[in-house]
């Protein structure tokens, strides 16, 4: 009589991380901070599109900001009336925060509208004075270095969550956190995409940003240059720039992209910071740890921002 068949080794499987549990850590902060405030921070929302995910993360923030003590208004406005109604916001005394829930026209009109919103109130980083200063490294808005220059709330929350998975190595000193660590960004838009891949090779990774035009690297300048991220375009493909990733991030806005699992290094950090799940559940086979969704990691970056705004505020006064 023939031996039994040998058991088959179970398959490892990747570890999932919500997103919930990273950012419980800054929501504590930000709570306890807040009830310290003799003026309780009014952060104000525009919305003026029927986009599922922009209304989604309007919940959420709006949830998030009142359980922690913040005023929050939601204010829906036609996207025709949307400049002049931010304008009216960054004259209002009472308002201590503005963000804009994109995509509201989908071209280089949002990218103006970014510029509407006032550099004491923009909650979200995105005024083009921050992402100079984040793309040149420059932490300070002023040369006494009293007022913190502020990050974009979603890359600043990847760039929390990989500290969190222990992706920056902490021996090393500051900026020098991810030598040795490649990681593939999959969308480059000047919101998300770009800005995070500028932090992350500032921080001494090597960096391939994944577009529909193209990849190209990011890495950390040199010599004088050093506060300064380097880019070129590179001719690879999707399979070579991620064969040895350690870590892989998308952010591509369509249900029907799907990354390749068999492109995923065995152990890789894989976080999905898109509305829609670009990885399939098969990425857990390849992956030791998979964060599907960021949004309530950005939000407290979001909340800890208008902490910082309404704080430089009184430092003028």
């Amino acid at each position: 009589m023939s031996a039994p068949a040998p058991t088959p080794a179970p398959t490892s499987a990747g570890k999932t991380i919500l997103a919930s549990n990273i950012a419980k850590k800054y929501i504590d902060e930000v709570s306890a901070t807040v009830k310290t405030l003799n003026e309780t921070p009014l952060l104000v929302g525009f919305l003026a599109n029927d986009d599922p995910a922009a209304q989604m993360y309007a919940t959420w923030t709006g949830k998030t900001a009142e359980s922690l003590g913040f005023k929050y208004e939601l204010r829906k406005v036609d996207k025709e009336d949307l400049e002049e109604a931010i304008i009216e916001a960054n004259t209002d005394d009472e308002v201590n925060g503005i963000m804009v829930y994109f995509p509201v026209f989908g071209d280089r009109q949002d990218q103006y509208l970014q510029q509407v919103v006032s550099l004491e109130k923009d909650v979200e980083g995105l005024n083009h004075q921050y992402i100079q200063n984040m793309y040149h490294n420059v932490r300070f808005l002023d040369s006494e270095e009293t007022q913190k220059s502020i990050l974009p709330c979603t890359p600043l929350a990847i760039v929390k969550i990989l500290e969190y998975l222990g992706v920056y190595n902490t021996l090393l000193a500051h900026g020098n956190r991810l030598y040795g660590k490649q990681v593939v960004v999959v969308n480059r838009s000047e919101i998300v995409g770009r800005p995070l891949a500028a932090l992350l090779a500032n921080d001494g990774a090597t960096v391939y940003s994944v577009d529909i035009t193209g990849i190209q690297k990011f890495t950390r300048g040199e010599g004088l240059k050093l506060h300064r991220h380097k880019v070129e375009d590179v001719s690879l493909t999707l399979e070579e720039v991620t064969k040895n990733a350690d870590v892989i991030v998308t952010g591509v806005p369509s249900a029907a992209y799907k990354f390749p699992t068999e492109f995923v290094k065995d152990g890789a950090v894989c976080v999905n910071f898109s509305s829609e799940k670009n990885f399939d559940i098969s990425v857990k086979e390849k992956c030791s740890l998979y964060v599907p969704m960021v949004g309530k990691v950005t939000i407290a970056m979001l909340l800890r921002n208008l902490l910082r705004l309404s704080e430089q505020k009184k430092q003028k006064k």
